[in-house]
């Protein structure tokens, strides 16, 4: 680096943080986890709910689990079986008019 040229950590010791308009920071913020676990971090929030954390989610602990907070499944699954059936519906009115087009030709 030449000299005088301030290092890549000063930006952070020069003040450029406008004051007055960020929120409330909360270094102590409380997560509670739908598993039970809870632990602390930083956030704009003094508490925080979560259903999925570290100490549940199946990437972490190898274990799966079926996860369907909103019928997801369900909803995907019934616009599966509504395409389906239009499909069907229309290879049947294909197959009509192309029966009938061969009818008048014949």
């Amino acid at each position: 680096m030449p000299a005088g040229t301030p290092s890549c950590h000063a930006c952070y010791t020069v003040s450029v943080v406008r004051e007055k308009i960020h929120p409330k920071w909360y270094p102590e913020a409380s997560v509670h986890c739908a598993c039970g676990s809870a632990f602390t971090t930083g956030s704009t929030v003094p508490k925080i709910s979560v259903e999925i954390c570290a100490a549940c989610h199946p990437l972490f602990t190898g274990q799966q689990k079926l996860i369907d907070t909103a019928g997801r499944v369900d909803k995907f699954n019934q616009r599966a079986a509504l395409a389906q059936k239009k499909q069907e519906e229309a290879a049947a009115r294909k197959a009509a008019r192309e029966a009938k087009a061969a009818a008048s030709q014949a």
